[in-house]
């Protein structure tokens, strides 16, 4: 009984030292865990600057945007570059109107990328049929291909169509499973899903079509909320595909309509530019705010396998 009283009475000390040991350990600030903040601070201050600069530039008067250009905060406050914005350049056209151009192409195009990309990434996953790997490699390939190496045989065909200047081009073709990116994160959630089910769902007396809309896609959520984000965001910054099919002046999106307020033709109006670029960030950010539980979700579950 006293061996045991003394080897416990002798054990405490030393335990509570090693506890504060391990304790102090585990508190410590490693110099390398320093220079990885400090870093990934530095390349955060580097990525937000310009933003920050250019939404500050906004609240700034015109005539002062360039002349204050090293001084971050305003130290004049306005919101007549917002006013003189939404009216648009030379109060031409109302700039909610590319706004509401922006949205129709972005959304129309979302819808189309991912409900057909689900279509083909269930197809290649699930449905055994000849050439399915021929289709895969293809995907594949395609995804290595730069869009400007497709851009004037499109260009070609689509005018032929009669496509020229509409929204058609920059729509339709999302419709059909164009982009390989989709179709791949769609792919390896998919595989992530239980076969059993699908066999559950077939002794149940679900058809192919029905093992998709009943038991697949309700189950994509991540993967199609984590689509539908980044095809937005790639539809509403699109510049390229609008100088290359639009050019009625009422029809342009909000990318393209930003290049208005400073033509070196006419004059220009930066305060105002700098004003309606900080409003066309804005629905970018926000459904990266909101909907940022299934981007993460939904990239990292893609890569697991079932």
């Amino acid at each position: 009984m006293s061996a045991a009283i003394t080897s416990v009475s002798g054990s405490g000390p030393s335990a509570v030292s090693a506890n504060r040991a391990n304790h102090a350990n585990r508190t410590r600030i490693k110099p390398g865990r320093i220079v990885y903040h400090v870093l990934v601070f530095a390349f955060a201050l580097v990525m937000l600057y310009p933003i920050a600069w250019m939404v500050f530039s906004s609240f700034k008067p015109t005539n002062t945007v360039f002349s204050t250009a090293g001084q971050l905060i305003p130290t004049e406050w306005t919101l007549d570059n917002y006013v003189n914005g939404f009216k648009g350049f030379e109060e031409s056209i109302p700039f909610y109107r590319y706004i509401g151009n922006s949205l129709f192409i972005a959304v129309t195009a979302t819808i189309g990328t991912v409900f057909s990309s689900a279509i083909v990434a269930y197809a290649l996953s699930r449905l055994h049929f000849k050439g399915r790997k021929v289709l895969f490699t293809a995907m594949m390939i395609s995804m290595m291909l730069p869009a400007q190496v497709l851009m004037v045989p499109q260009y070609l065909w689509y005018q032929k169509l009669g496509w020229t200047d509409s929204y058609l081009p920059l729509i339709v073709p999302y419709c059909f499973a164009i982009q390989g990116f989709f179709i791949y994160l769609m792919m390896n959630f998919i595989e992530g899903i239980p076969r059993s089910l699908d066999e559950a769902a077939q002794i149940d007396g679900c058809s192919y079509y029905g093992i998709f809309a009943r038991v697949i896609f309700p189950l994509l959520t991540p993967a199609l909320v984590t689509g539908c984000i980044f095809s937005f965001m790639w539809r509403w910054d699109d510049f390229l595909g609008a100088l290359l099919y639009v050019s009625d002046s009422a029809k342009l999106p909000v990318a393209l309509a930003l290049k208005m307020f400073a033509d070196p033709s006419s004059s220009s109006d930066y305060g105002a530019m700098f004003a309606m670029a900080s409003v066309s960030i804005l629905p970018s950010v926000l459904i990266f705010l909101f909907f940022q539980k299934y981007l993460v979700e939904g990239v990292s579950t893609s890569g697991l396998k079932g």
